[in-house]
């Protein structure tokens, strides 16, 4: 069982089902049988108030995650991994930024925040960071909603 759900807090109200399929590819790849998280859509004024009352930083983020599991000893049948906060006014301008669809951003925001749930932190070395951002990548290019535009260079 993997169990999610989204609260829209922002009210970005467009259809987010496809992260159905990139919630459990990215838990398959990681041998995540159950699990329970939740997924908050925020605007930047709580984005910057949660960013700097958790980690001291003054500005807003586009992705914080708050796990519940803060140990490597798992006791249950069904993992409770936390909450992933994500900006949607930062996601919207990366999207842009970076010029690829909101879907794929919010994707990767979502898949990002899901590594960090699950252990990974790409902020303690490079290694740790080609893990993680591998991984991220795998599972968004498995998907039509989220892969990269390829672009043809001369």
């Amino acid at each position: 069982m993997k169990d999610f759900k989204i609260v829209d807090e922002y009210g970005y109200g467009k259809d987010c089902s496809y992260l159905d399929k990139i919630i459990k590819r990215t838990l398959k790849l990681e041998k995540v049988k159950s699990a329970n998280l939740s997924i908050v859509l925020i605007d930047d004024d709580l984005m910057h108030e949660l960013n700097k009352k958790y980690r001291g930083i003054d500005k807003t983020t586009d992705v914080l995650s708050f796990a519940f599991e803060d140990n490597n000893k798992i006791c249950y049948n069904i993992r409770q991994l936390g909450e992933i906060y994500i900006s949607i006014p930062q996601m919207i301008k990366q999207a842009k930024d970076y010029q690829h669809s909101e879907k794929r951003e919010l994707a990767f925001l979502v898949v990002h925040g899901l590594l960090h749930l699950l252990g990974y932190d790409h902020t303690k070395g490079k290694e740790e960071e080609k893990i993680m951002f591998s991984k991220q990548e795998l599972v968004l290019d498995e998907f039509k909603e989220t892969k990269k535009a390829q672009t043809n260079e001369f």
